[in-house]
């Protein structure tokens, strides 16, 4: 049997992601949505561009979350996107409901899911999803820092003027503007880029990376960025359903890694079949672990707004 993955929202980032898992035939996908017509219509559209991908799974669209039953994966990107002048911490309290929501549907369709939150303020809103589904910590992952690494990867291919695919790096922290990268842990072709560019211009191209989603929200005026997202989420769902443990950064629960009890936050992971098989820990300097220490802080302030 085909894996099925659902999608819980069918805005820019759920339409786009579906249409990456159909058009690579990972699996059968489920795109959810409460806007009558809005998911059928876009599962319809991806379904007929399937002859064309040569890609032989079923995309569906529905307003039913029966239709979303023994999912293996279960995406939740629903909620509400930014607009100018927004942080993703005005997003909090409206997302937090929908959230809820969301998540307890889901621990009663698909108790055995993975489950991927992309929905922002991601790290509160991962946190808020393991407390409201009371699933394994390793089952419920937020989607983030990799998203904040490949926009690092895009500005330095570009400073550099060489190919994106010879860059790695390392996000560690909350996904918002208190991120912590890690210039030491990134690479061109192994050489650290503090070998080769200035700290001032590493310095632009973090904080560049720092407000990339406000940088895309100021240039479309409504909505937010979507493309890179959803291949971030495919990346993960790939190694998931796929079982090859590849090493992202992403939001997952600390228990005392990293010097971080009780929180979500985002770190180096190996993602396999069960989810987050181990987060791995790289020993930071005292710089680091002061910035890290400062993303935490902001996670937590939100994580305490909604008395979590």
């Amino acid at each position: 049997m085909r894996k099925k993955v659902s999608i819980i929202g069918g805005g820019n980032v759920g339409a786009s992601t579906a249409q990456l898992i159909v058009q690579t035939a990972l699996a059968d996908v489920v795109l959810f949505d409460i806007a009558d017509g809005i998911p059928q219509g876009k599962a319809l559209d991806i379904a007929e561009a399937c002859p064309l991908w040569n890609s032989s799974v079923s995309v569906k669209g529905t307003n039913s979350y029966a239709d979303t039953k023994d999912s293996d994966i279960v995406v939740i990107t629903a909620g509400f996107p930014r607009k100018p002048n927004m942080s993703r911490d005005d997003l909090l309290h409206a997302n937090a409901d929908v959230v809820k929501t969301v998540s307890s549907a889901v621990a009663k369709t698909s108790p055995n899911a993975i489950l991927i939150v992309v929905t922002n303020p991601m790290d509160v809103m991962a946190q808020l999803t393991w407390k409201t589904t009371e699933f394994s910590c390793k089952r419920v992952i937020g989607m983030g820092g990799i998203l904040d690494a490949a926009r690092l990867r895009a500005f330095l291919s570009w400073e550099l003027n060489i190919s994106p695919e010879d860059i790695e790096t390392i996000v560690l922290g909350g996904h918002g503007d208190q991120m912590v990268p890690l210039p030491r842990f990134t690479t061109v072709k192994g050489i650290a880029i503090t070998e080769i560019l200035k700290k001032k211009t590493i310095d632009s191209l973090i904080n560049r990376t720092r407000s990339g989603g406000a940088e895309i929200v100021s240039l479309l005026k409504s909505g937010s960025a979507y493309y890179a997202p959803a291949a971030a989420v495919v990346q993960m769902v790939k190694s998931i359903l796929l079982d090859e443990k590849r090493m992202f950064p992403c939001a997952a629960y600390l228990n005392g890694e990293y010097g971080m009890k009780d929180v979500y936050l985002g770190v180096p992971v190996i993602l396999g079949r069960e989810g987050v098989e181990r987060v791995v820990e790289v020993k930071l300097t005292k710089e680091e672990k002061a910035q890290f220490k400062k993303s935490c802080a902001s996670v937590r302030k939100l994580i305490k707004k909604l008395l979590l």
